[in-house]
């Protein structure tokens, strides 16, 4: 946890990579993680008379260099030929994008996970029309509450009510 360091990355000549590991305290989503490093960055490079990142190198810390840091970048994290087909399509259409002007501008200062259409993984598609495919969400859900109904009861903490 902390104040990502970006800048002290960027000074060095290094590409950051995105992730989410502390889910409890921040959004699990990359929007707002890409959202996130373009203010931080930014501010930093204001107080420090930097540069500022543009908008397509935090996509691409987001795509190509998360799969880079994680030794796949020859598999995934672009679309190349004879890459992995991972496809993320992302309505444009929607008011917290209207009037779309740059598309990387628009993925991560304006996009959410509402933006979301479609998602094909390796081929598959896992979403379509907005709405995850193969999911057994009733399942998931009671999966979910037993294993907080676990952990609360094994640590003595009473939920209040609802």
């Amino acid at each position: 946890m902390g104040c990502p360091p970006i800048q002290k990355f960027l000074d060095r000549g290094l590409a950051p990579s995105l992730s989410v590991d502390v889910e409890t305290n921040v959004p699990a989503d990359m929007f707002n993680q890409m959202r996130s490093v373009l203010a931080l960055q930014r501010t930093t490079a204001a107080r420090e008379g930097k540069r500022p990142v543009a908008a397509s190198e935090v996509l691409a810390y987001a795509t190509i260099e998360g799969a880079r840091a994680n030794g796949l970048d020859a598999k995934v994290g672009s679309l190349t030929p004879g890459k992995q087909a991972d496809v993320i399509m992302l309505r444009t259409d929607r008011l917290n994008v209207t009037p779309l002007n740059d598309p990387a501008t628009a993925v991560v200062a304006g996009m959410d996970t509402s933006n979301v259409d479609t998602v094909i993984i390796a081929g598959h598609v896992m979403k379509q029309g907005g709405k995850l495919l193969h999911v057994d969400w009733p399942a998931v859900r009671k999966m979910a509450a037993e294993s907080r109904d676990f952990v609360i009861e094994k640590s003595g903490f009473k939920l209040p009510k609802i």
